[in-house]
């Protein structure tokens, strides 16, 4: 899932509970790059870019505890199948985004949603644990309502019974339920919903760091309420040997001992 480290290395010192992976699949220009641009900074590129696959990590200090939080834009494309499968395997949330305006588009999350509960189960099977998979399916470019061709009723029936998965129509574009649709997220996979981007003030790395230090000498810091976030720059996506020796751990070892490692931040 997230590249970890000792202790002694981590300056943040996140433990690795705290740790978590949102992955965004979806078609080639359904606007997931847009989505996240919301996300990490509240603008939207009329300019559109072809995405290969971008990695983007963001900090936040809730109530005097950090987390960390990676996010994974992946390709429309995905040429490579085994890439794609372990990006399932190592994400904790995931949003599957399709376009209203392309029926295909839609057709192609029905294939995902399939796909992370297909892949996600046979590590369950491997692990012995119950795996939660907290999914938001985004119907984008809400905008464009007249060129629609995909009804609710469909959409309806993609997400009935399933009490991890949620359903938003929204638009990138003019910003348009995207903040509803993050609180939800984390509230179904039981995160603070002061992660979502309109819950929490953005600050720098340097004064995120001095925050969290300053909460462990005072703990009444704890109670203050108030939520920070930053984004990190020039993140870099753990390594494919380190996602697969994670895989490795978590099947062979069953998760133990994972409060003992820390997140790495680069």
């Amino acid at each position: 899932m997230i590249k970890k480290m000792s202790p002694s290395e981590s300056d943040f010192d996140i433990p690795a509970k705290n740790c978590y992976r949102m992955v965004i699949l979806g078609s080639t220009k359904v606007g997931k790059t847009a989505i996240v641009s919301r996300f990490l900074n509240g603008r939207f590129d009329e300019q559109y870019t072809p995405t290969i696959e971008d990695f983007h990590r963001k900090l936040y200090s809730i109530k005097g505890d950090v987390y960390q939080l990676d996010i994974l834009d992946t390709s429309g494309n995905h040429p490579f199948p085994a890439m794609r499968r372990l990006s399932i395997l190592t994400g904790d949330v995931f949003i599957l985004v399709f376009s209203l305006d392309n029926r295909d588009s839609f057709q192609e999350v029905q294939r995902l949603k399939r796909q992370i509960y297909e892949t996600k189960s046979c590590l369950k099977n491997k692990i012995k644990e119950n795996i939660d998979v907290p999914l938001v399916i985004c119907g984008n470019k809400g905008d464009r309502e007249f060129y629609r061709e995909v009804q609710q009723e469909e959409i309806e029936q993609l997400v009935a019974g399933d009490d991890k998965c949620a359903y938003f129509e929204i638009s990138a574009k003019r910003n348009e339920n995207v903040d509803k649709m993050f609180q939800t997220l984390f509230t179904l996979a039981k995160l603070p919903h002061e992660m979502s981007p309109d819950l929490h003030r953005k600050v720098s790395v340097q004064y995120c760091d001095m925050l969290h230090r300053k909460s462990l000498k005072n703990k009444k810091l704890k109670d203050i309420g108030e939520a920070y976030g930053v984004v990190t720059p020039c993140a870099r996506r753990p390594s494919v040997h380190s996602d697969l020796m994670y895989i490795k751990e978590k099947a062979i070892g069953g998760g133990q001992g994972k409060d003992k490692e820390r997140c790495v931040i680069s």
